[in-house]
């Protein structure tokens, strides 16, 4: 039965299945490690030469970033199920694809928000971050450019809980996934790290 629907399917809508249940499948995945504490999004970030990982363009809303590979999963599963839904209902091609990209784009602003909650949330718990950070170690979440020249972003563990911060170097760009230490806190929110190695393994 499987097999005779997929068959029955054009081939815009067997790209558009695929592309969707591709996005759900990673989607589940990014969500149980994320809350098992893991880093679900920095070993998938773009890291490409067009400054997509770590521009002024993409920092929105105190630095979080739009260009991730997470975003990038949630608009395409708001994208896909909303084009899939309401494909039966919705004649105009053009009206469908227009919805199912707001629909998208909402739902990257929403995981955006909420996951910039959850950081505000538990980094304005009983840590002091001016104590308790300069020394922990961690991994670069966000490429961190160097002299300064922007900021990047860590996860470091910091009293037994996985934390992310901004972060700004002053050596030379450290490349996401490069383990890193903490010189200094710049701010309640910023650190100075520093790249513990020159690679990635």
């Amino acid at each position: 039965m499987l097999a005779t629907w997929w068959a029955a399917l054009s081939p815009a809508m067997k790209l558009l299945w695929g592309i969707t249940l591709t996005a759900s499948l990673i989607f589940i995945v990014q969500t149980v490690m994320t809350f098992l504490g893991a880093d679900a999004d920095a070993d998938f970030d773009v890291d490409v030469d067009t400054s997509m990982d770590g521009s002024d363009l993409s920092n929105i809303e105190g630095g979080s970033n739009l260009y991730t590979f997470r975003n990038f999963v949630n608009f395409f599963l708001g994208f896909g199920w909303t084009a899939i839904i309401l494909r039966p209902q919705v004649q105009s091609t053009a009206l469908l694809v227009i919805i199912a990209i707001l629909v998208g784009v909402g739902l990257v602003a929403a995981v955006m928000y909420l996951f910039k909650w959850l950081s505000t949330m538990q980094q304005s718990g009983n840590i002091n971050v001016y104590k308790s950070a300069v020394g922990c170690q961690g991994k670069c979440y966000l490429t961190i450019p160097g002299e300064r020249a922007g900021e990047g972003k860590v996860q470091i563990t910091i009293q037994g809980a996985v934390r992310e911060y901004n972060a700004v170097t002053d050596g030379d760009a450290i490349k996401t996934g490069t383990p890193i230490k903490v010189v200094e806190a710049v701010d309640a929110n910023t650190l100075l790290v520093e790249g513990l190695n020159s690679y990635i393994i």
